[in-house]
């Protein structure tokens, strides 16, 4: 068995224990290096993954080794940065462990508009139909700011048309209402297959009473939502100044409400903040449950960001997480476009995030006023390194190495190249003398700093991978 069919099936033992999410993220692009004298060596792609695994994975790792080998008595973690690189033969790509995951669950939905068959026949047949099904209870994140919302909603799908009738929920945008009112409908289409659940937005039941008017419709239109088990009307403020569609809306949430049909509402504001809406519907929209979505907390906003990187099967480094947690607060909309502009800036780039350029995409999103816990003034508002100690910070950052390396003895390729890069660099962007650089580089002489930088020109001719990862550099640095 090789090394990577050992660690494979490792994994196989593990991902049973662990959750999907902290699966992907942490066990990317690993390997088992070596199993010598009882020590089994785990080679990881970042010193971020194997502080994670060393302090949260440890002993799980050490059990499902022994089942396999139960020679080995302890587990070992080396940073192997080039495990991260495409096309790596020892690297385990954790995504095709959730390959047959994947296929039940196109089996199960065939698209995102998918409908399901309900009551009635032909012309008059009525049908249920979700917007995303993506949208689950379990993947919104609970913090201490929305559990009363989750609860609420469990409870409904739980049982439809039970104590919480209607359930209103409110708040300001990207907070995740539209979320949850998905969320609660895709959730009882599982547990009570043949209901017909029905969602729509204000706007688009607004429109289709306009339609129905005119193309004097309305017995179709009436019976296409009076019938219907759980009715979900996404941002009721639209309804606002539309006295018609109002009135509509009044006799169906009367007839479902008989009923005792379920029905989930949201709006930014709470019922009684509703301004030129009808009094009897904002009676009936208080009639119900009605909580409040609000700013989640920092660990609430951290939570979400490892579990969307969880879901794009990335890593980030948890203090580049921690600061746009701390700078992003307006909203879990917000959070997330800030996140899926770090990953695309990784991946057009192939980079690594750090906190250089993800508090420059912040700044350039304007997503928040003043930057908290970086210095970002400079040129064009952007990051300037301003000494040689700045460039060898970034470059080591970048290559996943220390300082302390770059300005040691060590001869490997993997600390070799960083250091050629940042001389090459400070001598080209800050102008130093081929002796002062030397100095900073453990007082190496003049002769090795020139052979530093006259090879990294030679290399930029001819290495794409330098070139690009060069101008990456930059791009960090401001220049």
């Amino acid at each position: 068995m090789s090394q990577k069919d050992f660690w494979i099936s490792v994994l196989k033992r593990l991902k049973p224990t662990i959750k999907k999410a902290n699966f992907i993220t942490w066990f990317q692009n690993t390997t088992a290096l070596s199993v010598e004298n009882g020590v089994l060596v785990v080679g990881v792609p970042t010193a971020f993954a194997k502080t994670w695994l060393l302090d949260k994975f440890s002993l799980k790792i050490l059990q499902a080794a022994k089942e396999i080998d139960p020679s080995i008595e302890s587990v070992e973690y080396e940073v192997k940065g080039k495990l991260s690189e495409k096309g790596n033969a020892l690297a385990v790509n954790i995504n095709s462990f959730f390959v047959d995951d994947g296929v039940k669950s196109v089996r199960k939905v065939k698209n995102l508009n998918e409908v399901k068959v309900g009551k009635g026949a032909g012309d008059k047949k009525i049908v249920s139909q979700m917007i995303n099904r993506r949208y689950s209870l379990s993947n919104f994140v609970v913090g201490s700011d929305n559990r009363l919302p989750h609860a609420a909603c469990q409870a409904v799908a739980g049982m439809p048309g039970g104590i919480y009738n209607p359930l209103y929920i409110y708040g300001t945008v990207g907070l995740g209402k539209t979320h949850l009112l998905q969320a609660v409908g895709n959730e009882i289409l599982k547990n009570f297959p043949d209901l017909v659940v029905k969602y729509i937005t204000a706007e688009r039941f607004v429109t289709e009473v306009v339609d129905a008017i005119g193309k004097r419709h309305m017995s179709q239109f009436k019976d296409r939502y009076r019938n219907v088990d759980c009715f979900l009307v996404d941002d009721v403020q639209f309804f606002a100044r539309k006295n018609s569609s109002q009135q509509e809306f009044f006799h169906t949430f009367n007839e479902l409400y008989d009923g005792n049909k379920q029905i989930v509402l949201t709006s930014d504001r709470a019922p009684s903040e509703l301004d030129d809406l009808d009094e009897r519907l904002k009676s009936r929209f208080s009639m119900g449950m009605v909580t409040e979505l609000v700013l989640p907390d920092f660990e609430t906003r951290l939570a979400i960001l490892h579990q969307k990187c969880g879901e794009y099967g990335i890593i980030i480094d948890p203090e580049v997480l921690c600061f746009v947690a701390t700078n992003v607060q307006t909203s879990v909309r917000e959070l997330e476009g800030v996140l899926k502009q770090i990953v695309a800036d990784m991946q057009l780039f192939d980079r690594v995030a750090t906190m250089r350029s993800v508090a420059d995409i912040i700044k350039r999103m304007n997503k928040a006023q003043k930057i908290i816990g970086y210095d970002i003034e400079g040129r064009n508002g952007k990051i300037v390194v301003r000494s040689a100690a700045e460039i060898m910070d970034v470059v080591a950052e970048y290559y996943g190495v220390t300082v302390d390396q770059i300005v040691g003895k060590d001869r490997h390729r993997s600390v070799m190249l960083p250091r050629q890069v940042s001389m090459y660099l400070i001598k080209n962007e800050l102008g130093d003398s081929y002796e002062k650089i030397g100095m900073g580089f453990g007082g190496r002489n003049h002769t090795t700093v020139l052979h530093a930088c006259n090879k990294t020109v030679d290399m930029l001719k001819t290495d794409l991978r330098l070139v690009r990862d060069l101008n990456a550099i930059k791009r960090e640095m401001g220049l």
